[in-house]
């Protein structure tokens, strides 16, 4: 029986709040990309800070 995965801010290698760790730590790859792709999209618009700050609220930290 496979194990159920859950999404959570990732404490242990965290910058700022663990979000960019812990999504990648639900999508297998690395941390880096994702915390480049948040900035990208912060950069291009303020919609990356907008889902940062909701996962930053909604998601337990593990």
């Amino acid at each position: 029986m496979s194990e159920i995965k859950k999404f959570m801010r990732n404490s242990a290698d965290k910058k700022i709040a663990g979000v960019c760790s812990g999504v990648a730590e639900y999508l297998n790859i690395d941390p880096t990309i994702v915390r480049i792709l948040f900035l990208i999209a912060l950069i291009c618009g303020s919609l990356g800070l907008w889902i940062y700050l909701i996962i930053w609220i909604c998601a337990p930290e593990k």
